[in-house]
């Protein structure tokens, strides 16, 4: 099969540089024939996305902080202006205090807990909201999870328990949108180094965990999630929708 995206808009949030899962995606994406629609943080972040838009089919460049409405509901708008449906969003949004991950959980403060949970899990809600209107022709909507939001992953901490309300926000979206053809799903990617994960205390022991124990004695490769998401924005997963697609080299299924 060659080209599965051809023909289609896709919207791809949450990318910080080369090295995040959400480029690998766009590069995915991009590989099958989508025309990219890519979301940036503030001016700073901008030149960033627009150096690596180069090598991709990009259609636009839009701003998107999903912590204000204003540029939720100017980005409904912008997507509008390209006068085509949008017909695949990938949603790759997470933050949390770096001290939130290096301190035990029971010390989360109330403004920790709550930025997580706002930028990590009620984003997908916002941006569902601002896509929604432009995926006239339904669509996928896809977002990335981890399994420390079912398991007890040491440092990981708030961002679990973001990930666990995350997850739930994705099957209720999933049977609230289902009816105008929209299907939602999350993808649990295994641990990979990126910045954002890098940024929990003892990261590498994970990764040296992974490699010895998991099924197929390997860690995670970006492109693997790429071709996940790709899979799940296309017409071959027209019938899966609420579902959570692990790929992690088989480690959610291990016990102690």
């Amino acid at each position: 099969m060659h080209k599965l995206l051809e023909g289609k808009l896709a919207l791809v949030s949450g990318i910080a540089n080369k090295w995040s899962l959400a480029y690998a995606i766009a590069q995915a994406f991009s590989r099958e024939g989508a025309a990219l629609v890519l979301t940036y943080l503030g001016e700073r972040q901008r030149e960033a996305i627009e150096e690596l838009s180069r090598e991709l089919c990009t259609a636009a460049i839009l701003p998107c902080d999903v912590t204000r409405d204003e540029e939720l509901a100017a980005l409904t708008d912008s997507l509008r202006g390209l006068n085509r449906p949008l017909g695949a969003v990938v949603h790759s949004l997470a933050f949390a205090n770096k001290e939130d991950l290096a301190r035990p959980f029971l010390e989360t403060g109330r403004a920790g807990f709550l930025l997580a949970q706002e930028v990590s899990a009620y984003s997908l809600v916002s941006m569902a909201r601002a896509v929604a209107p432009v995926m006239t022709d339904g669509g996928s909507l896809s977002t990335l999870t981890y399994v420390g939001s079912t398991r007890v992953v040491a440092n990981y901490n708030v961002m679990g328990v973001a990930k666990a309300a995350l997850e739930a926000a994705m099957r209720y979206l999933a049977s609230e949108l289902g009816p105008r053809g929209i299907r939602v799903n999350a993808i649990s990617a295994g641990p990979v180094k990126t910045a954002s994960a890098r940024a929990i205390k003892d990261f590498s022991s994970i990764l040296d965990t992974v490699e010895s124990r998991a099924p197929l004695r390997r860690n995670t490769d970006p492109a693997e999630v790429a071709d996940a998401a790709v899979f799940l924005a296309s017409d071959l997963a027209r019938g899966v929708t609420g579902n959570i697609l692990f790929v992690d080299a088989g480690m959610q299924l291990m016990g102690f």
